[in-house]
């Protein structure tokens, strides 16, 4: 599981905007988003940190998490091929095209449970978060994930989004070409360095409520 790492890079994104500027979070967000950063403002680099967190929490924690749950340590471990595969070869480029696109429709398929059990959490994170909104997030999930362009990643940005009113996703460019994609939420857009530490301790209670589920797992069938 990158629980811990996955905070840990998304909070570098915001410590580089607040002590390096625009310059020190495009690097930084570089790091943990496949888009071209050159064109990012501000606004666009809180947004991009914002959505790998929320994309990530789901691929990177949730998933891992619920297949060792159902499988144990096998079903894990699989999950975590499946999931690099996905990442290593599973790109619409001429190099990768035809040889991964099993990899990518199977991470697409070994995801579709934890997409929206990470959404459930995101969720009720909201409701014990000050400032944030559970029937924002799931409204947002209900109206705006079915339109991203992954049949998985608009379960938590659209969650994340509505939780904290932001607007997430949208237009973006990936290797010199404009990706059309659907926003997710309609909040605002104009994010900055504080708007990715409210997206971080929103992602920490959702984490906390996923122990906590699994937590009362082992209580009730490891008695």
């Amino acid at each position: 599981m990158a629980q811990r790492s996955l905070y840990d890079h998304v909070a570098a994104v915001a410590r580089a905007l607040e002590a390096q500027g625009l310059e020190g979070g495009r690097k930084a967000v570089a790091m943990i988003v496949g888009r071209d950063v050159a064109a990012l403002d501000v606004a666009g680099v809180s947004r991009a940190a914002v959505e790998s967190l929320a994309e990530n929490f789901s691929d990177g924690v949730v998933a891992p998490a619920f297949w060792t749950a159902v499988f144990g340590l096998t079903g894990g471990t699989l999950y975590k091929a499946a999931n690099t595969a996905d990442s290593m070869i599973g790109h619409k480029s001429e190099r990768y095209r035809n040889f991964g696109w099993a990899a990518a429709r199977f991470d697409d398929l070994v995801n579709l449970p934890a997409s929206r059990l990470a959404a459930l959490w995101l969720a009720l994170a909201a409701a014990v978060s000050p400032g944030a909104d559970c029937a924002g997030a799931i409204r947002a999930v209900r109206r705006d994930a079915k339109n991203h362009r992954s049949p998985n990643a608009g379960w938590p940005e659209a969650a994340m989004a509505g939780a904290l009113d932001f607007k997430l996703a949208g237009p973006r460019i990936y290797g010199g070409e404009l990706v059309a994609d659907a926003f997710m939420g309609d909040g605002r857009a104009e994010l900055d360095a504080q708007d990715i530490r409210c997206a971080l301790a929103l992602y920490r209670r959702a984490c906390a409520a996923q122990m906590i589920f699994l937590a009362m797992l082992v209580g009730v069938f490891g008695a």
